[in-house]
């Protein structure tokens, strides 16, 4: 039980931490999501074509294809972060390019900084001299960022998500719930799920947790969406592929979406983690990736009766959820109504 208090702990901890991050300092938003995209381009890449492709269905090419994006976590980390930051693309290529063989939390920090000191290097830099000059400066500043930071990120957030990982193994089906609920508000709030786990470096149970609550929640959000008639005809599919491309009425909206994912992620993750499903893919905690990566690592037939209990399991979750926040406002309207009828008598 204290490997689980403390694994949560540390998790809520990071939440607290990576929201700040995200909502507060400058273009950490820009920066967290060009982390997701990072972790798709070569963890989702990699669990795919290296594992399913080439391992399992024998195409050794794409099996090469699969153990090249997975190697380039730092330098896609570098030039997806710097782009999304709003710097130069031959500022953020010279940094990606320095990066080889660096891993892609690594990767994420020296694309922030760069990100943050590009704008200012072209504007005291001579005209005509700027990307020369800037390029033969970055290279060297990336790669020391690179670096000097891998070793506290191994020290901290790596050993955060360990942590994790351990109170996931010994207590399972108590993490999976929990694990999954937090993963899958996290996948349809503004923050990233995908960012999350890829700062983390989740593997494992912990990720397969992650991964298939995700997909859960997909189902969740659906239900959710069509029993409150939410949004317009299409916004139910666009949410269970995608959530935040209904962020305007999910932020509208938070006390029943959020309610229901909690549950909808948490029995996902149960069936996860009673089935035993690992993923060694970080950062693929979304509905699409979170489907697709543990056919990497686990029985195919396993995988699919997961998928197939996650997405009953979500269904169950958006209804429940969906029954306790009508339920909650007919009881507001209740007494609303009471106290008005009360002020007429006394009137």
């Amino acid at each position: 039980m204290f490997s689980v208090i403390k694994g949560l702990g540390l998790l809520v901890l990071t939440l607290i931490l990576f929201s700040v991050f995200s909502l507060k300092v400058k273009k950490g938003d820009k920066a967290m999501s060009g982390l997701a995209g990072a972790a798709v381009a070569t963890f989702l890449v990699e669990a795919v074509h290296k594992y399913i492709s080439g391992d399992f269905l024998g195409f050794d090419f794409l099996g090469e294809v699969g153990l090249s994006s997975g190697s380039m976590g730092g330098v896609i980390a570098v030039i997806l972060v710097g782009l999304n930051m709003g710097v130069n693309p031959i500022y953020a290529a010279v940094a990606g390019a320095a990066m080889s063989g660096l891993g892609i939390l690594p990767g994420f920090i020296a694309g922030y900084t760069i990100g943050l000191l590009g704008p200012h290097l072209e504007r005291v830099l001579p005209k005509g001299l700027d990307i020369i000059l800037g390029a033969l400066l970055i290279a060297p500043l990336a790669r020391v960022i690179g670096v000097v930071s891998t070793p506290l990120v191994d020290s901290t957030l790596l050993s955060i998500g360990e942590m994790i990982q351990v109170a996931a193994t010994q207590s399972p089906i108590l993490m999976g719930f929990f694990l999954g609920g937090i993963m899958k508000i996290m996948c349809t709030s503004p923050l990233s799920s995908m960012a999350l786990t890829a700062m983390l470096g989740l593997q494992g149970l912990a990720m397969g947790i992650a991964s298939i609550a995700s997909f859960a929640g997909a189902f969740t959000n659906g239900i959710v969406f069509k029993r409150l008639k939410l949004g317009e005809k299409g916004s139910t599919l666009a949410v269970m592929l995608e959530p935040l491309t209904q962020a305007d009425i999910i932020t509208k909206n938070p006390l029943p979406i959020y309610i229901s994912d909690f549950i909808g992620g948490g029995l996902g993750g149960v069936v996860a983690a009673y089935l035993g499903i690992v993923n060694n893919a970080p950062g693929t905690a979304s509905p699409i990736p979170g489907m697709l990566a543990p056919f990497g690592f686990n029985a195919p037939s396993t995988v699919i009766l997961a998928l197939t209990l996650a997405a009953v399991g979500g269904i169950i979750g958006g209804y429940v959820g969906t029954y306790i926040y009508i339920t909650y406002r007919k009881l507001k309207n209740i007494k609303a109504n009471s106290s008005k009828n009360n002020d007429l008598v006394l009137e």
